[in-house]
């Protein structure tokens, strides 16, 4: 049995035209044992869960078909607005999945 590596884990990224923020990102459930059931969240929706609790993680697809765990994501706030990055050391005013595909 695979540990649970947070509630949601997030496999591809929609960005904005000015490439500063996220409109939506494709999550699925992390079961545990199993990934599984994805949706697409708006990045509003995304804050929220973060905000209520909710733990999300990057992950990749392996060249034979495995799930591989990236980073956490976090809310961070640069200034007066909130971004949600991989890299929470960076002060950059913008979203930052790392290398997470666009869909």
């Amino acid at each position: 049995m695979m540990d649970k590596w947070a509630d949601y884990l997030v496999s591809g990224v929609k960005t904005s035209p000015d490439q500063k923020h996220i409109d939506s990102v494709e999550v699925h459930s992390d079961f545990g044992c199993v990934v599984c059931e994805n949706i697409i969240l708006s990045r509003t929706d995304l804050i929220v869960n973060i905000k209520k609790g909710c733990t999300y993680a990057t992950v990749f697809r392996t060249a034979i078909g495995k799930w591989r765990k990236g980073q956490e994501v976090r809310l961070v706030t640069v200034g007066t607005e909130e971004f949600l990055r991989t890299d929470s050391k960076n002060n950059v005013a913008a979203d930052n999945f790392d290398d997470v595909p666009e869909f």
